[in-house]
């Protein structure tokens, strides 16, 4: 998490070898979750100031790597394949660069590579690599205060990207078209701030003396550890990474997909730096004036979880029966289960485990309980990817009859994965860092003095939130509760953007918003909207899951005709639905016809962000 001082970075070796060009597709923003998105249509040349070496020279070397050394001389991002071992040097390392090139592994059997490119089989005589996508890893670093350039202390972004166009092997550079770069580079960025989301069970003896006391800790124990770094970790500064990464890649304007709190940045993004701005896909969209405001992360997201429960979980699970989702299977014999009595078995499920935890055993860890707190956070996490229903279906279906055993094996891991088209293990994991997301929330909420910052009212403010969300308020309380301690150690963070949303762009910017959205309601979106005025269009994405998981042909080829055209529709709303219902995935494709008549879409594979729970 911290962010000490850098040395200064060695001169890169002097250019030599064939040039190739590249695509970016992935960023990790202060060590994020990773993510790509679908292949571009390539361009026929490379851009001016964007071709960079992909084979570096050795006066010394006797024997070339099939795909010649990584990384390239002059490479911003010093990119290299990734692979299961990857690791980004330390600030500490006082030759970072150096250790970064000598952990290049030449060996192709070893590299995350992908699926093949559009049309292609994978092989080409003997090598089994080509016509494949390929992942590849490096850093950037950037300053740590923007506002103060006699200040030398550098933050260092982990980055990914996705490579669509594959790599040339050496003796064939010239002619082939691998590693060329696509027409436009996209930059994704996904959401929740520093990590997942619900960090933490509670156990139901949990108090807010005793939570407060911890959070208390919290903060003391990142100051102790980490000193200033609380004032560099608000969106403001992350906005400027953006647009560092912009710069390094030498393009005219930014293309990103956005997600989740990556809409936050983006917004903020879109205000700072308004003549950067070139098609920005917002998805699951945050209203970022909500962040200005103490717990306002919190207590500004809570329309839809309870709606997307009863709609969704249970609706859905009866409308698709009992073949399909276990809760709907009856009880008592001959009886058809109705959402009704659906409702009023859970409720006394959730009842007696405030009575008495269930307990259980699990193999891998010896004796666990199934609480009631825990079970929330689960229910909660489920409502972010409908695709995980079925499985919370069948585990409350047999906590029902007393059988612990798959409930509390659903606790103890994560329903939450980065899985766009399963994309090799062999990439490194992304860090988790809750401390870190803590600190993002506080620092851009940091000056908001509109009430006593007592436990009073922030016991007032957990009552609120609970009575209005029994799924999400406990969560979404423990998000923000840490703030109270925030400006006893860091009064005053760096680079906060306080300013307007409705900057003249380049380019209208495209929102997406879910009508079940447990995290960023519909209203956010719409607000955004109602600001940014013509400079914005809204997709309204009728589906359940946190962003638009539950896949509709209609957005993504509104998405992609934006990506690739820049076409917007002409309306400031447009409303999409989602292709199939929950529990049936797969199993019917006739909801377009259930929804109304949404013509004959083009049917496209999905790569979308799979993210954590929180923001």
């Amino acid at each position: 998490m911290g962010r000490p001082s850098c040395p200064e970075r060695p001169l890169p070796p002097p250019s030599c070898g064939k040039r190739r060009g590249w695509i970016l597709a992935g960023v990790v923003i202060l060590s994020l979750a990773l993510l790509t998105f679908p292949r571009l249509r390539p361009s026929s040349g490379l851009a001016p100031g964007l071709a960079r070496h992909l084979f570096d020279c050795d006066e010394h070397d006797t024997q070339t790597p099939p795909y010649g050394q990584f990384p390239a001389a002059g490479d911003p991002f010093r990119f290299r394949p990734c692979t299961g071992t990857t690791v980004i040097p330390p600030l500490n390392d006082s030759a970072a660069e150096q250790t970064w090139a000598a952990r290049f592994d030449p060996n192709p059997d070893h590299w995350s590579w992908g699926p093949p490119q559009d049309g292609q089989n994978g092989t080409a005589g003997h090598d089994t690599y080509a016509g494949r996508h390929i992942y590849l890893c490096g850093y950037l670093d950037v300053p740590l205060d923007y506002t103060n350039t006699s200040d030398s202390h550098i933050a260092r972004i982990a980055v990914t990207k996705l490579q669509v166009s594959g790599l040339s092997r050496a003796n064939d550079a010239a002619n082939s078209s691998a590693g060329r770069k696509s027409e436009r580079t996209i930059v994704v960025k996904p959401g929740s701030p520093g990590g997942s989301g619900t960090w933490y069970m509670y156990d139901g003896t949990l108090y807010l003396e005793i939570a407060d006391a911890m959070n208390e800790a919290l903060m003391r124990a990142c100051w102790e550890r980490h000193g200033d770094l609380g004032r560099f970790v608000g969106t403001g500064l992350v906005a400027r990474d953006l647009e560092q990464i912009r710069m390094a890649l030498g393009e005219d304007e930014l293309t990103g997909y956005l997600v989740s709190y990556g809409t936050g940045i983006g917004q903020t993004y879109a205000s700072m730096f308004p003549d950067s701005v070139g098609r920005l896909i917002l998805d699951g969209t945050e209203y970022v004036r909500d962040h200005r405001l103490r717990g306002g992360v919190g207590w500004t997201a809570l329309d839809n979880g309870t709606d997307a429960w009863h709609d969704g979980f249970l609706g859905e699970c009866v409308n698709a029966g009992p073949e399909y989702c276990a809760l709907a299977k009856p009880r008592e014999e001959d009886k058809p289960v109705t959402l009704s009595d659906l409702e009023t078995r859970m409720e006394t499920l959730l009842a007696s485990l405030l009575a008495r935890p269930i307990p259980g055993y699990l193999a891998s860890s010896g004796p666990t309980l199934v609480t009631y707190s825990a079970l929330i956070d689960a229910i909660y996490a489920a409502m972010y990817n409908a695709r995980n229903w079925p499985g919370l279906a069948q585990a409350l279906y047999e906590l029902e009859a007393g059988n612990s055993t798959l409930a509390a094996s659903l606790l103890e891991s994560s329903f939450w994965a980065y899985n766009p088209e399963s994309p090799p293990s062999s990439i490194p994991a992304p860090v988790v860092n809750i401390e870190l997301g803590r600190l993002v929330i506080c620092a851009d909420s940091h000056d908001d003095t509109s009430g006593p910052d007592d436990l009073d009212w922030w016991g007032s403010l957990w009552a609120n939130m609970t009575s209005k969300s029994w799924i999400a308020g406990n969560s979404r309380f423990y998000e923000v509760v840490p703030c109270r301690h925030f400006s006893t150690y860091w009064p005053q963070p760096v680079g906060i953007y306080r300013g307007a949303l409705d900057q003249n762009l380049k380019h209208p910017v495209l929102l997406i918003a879910e009508t079940y959205d447990p995290a960023t309601p519909l209203r956010n979106g719409r607000r955004l909207l109602h600001e940014m005025g013509a400079n914005a269009r809204l997709i309204v994405h009728h589906g359940y899951g946190h962003a638009s998981k539950d896949t509709s042909s209609c957005t993504e080829r509104i998405a992609r005709a934006y990506i690739l055209d820049g076409v917007v529709p002409d309306e400031p709303e447009t409303d999409c639905y989602a292709d199939e219902k929950p529990y049936l995935y797969g199993v019917k494709k006739d909801v377009a016809a259930v929804e109304g008549n949404l013509g004959s879409l083009q049917q496209h594979p999905t790569e979308l962000f799979f993210g954590n729970p929180g923001l």
